[in-house]
């Protein structure tokens, strides 16, 4: 975990990350572009990292069921990773995430996929090495 004030930490809590609502939620309509209205459940928007993690983790009532639910981001996608495995050096990683390798160690908190740390254990070194 980083600083208070690394930007490179920020940064990477601001990344946009997809979720999925999964109740209706009066009110927080601003969320998806209609202010003073509901979000409905199954309405998937993009929001901060920081957020996103935040309101998964909340739970609502005595059901228990969290707020909202987290999407792998786009820069983690399993078209990304496939493209990672077949050559790391075609993939510009800056484009896709600024901070890529932070957001997929934040990601890989919140989410058990091992193939994610499979490819970026294997990508990381021959990404690192192409640079000099």
């Amino acid at each position: 975990m980083g600083s208070y004030y690394d930007i490179d930490a920020i940064l990477t809590d601001a990344q946009k990350v997809p979720c999925t609502f999964d109740l209706d939620i009066p009110g927080l309509g601003y969320l998806d572009e209609n202010p003073g209205g509901d979000i409905k459940s199954g309405t998937r928007v993009s929001l901060p990292l920081w957020l996103s993690t935040l309101l998964a983790v909340q739970r609502l009532g005595s059901s228990q069921q969290p707020l909202c639910s987290l999407d792998l981001p786009p820069a983690i996608s399993p078209r990304v990773l496939n493209a990672l495995k077949a050559d790391p050096k075609t993939v510009d990683l800056r484009s896709l995430a600024g901070h890529f390798y932070d957001l997929a160690a934040k990601v890989l908190e919140l989410f058990e996929e091992e193939e994610i740390v499979d490819v970026l254990s294997e990508v990381r070194p021959s990404t690192l090495f192409a640079a000099f």
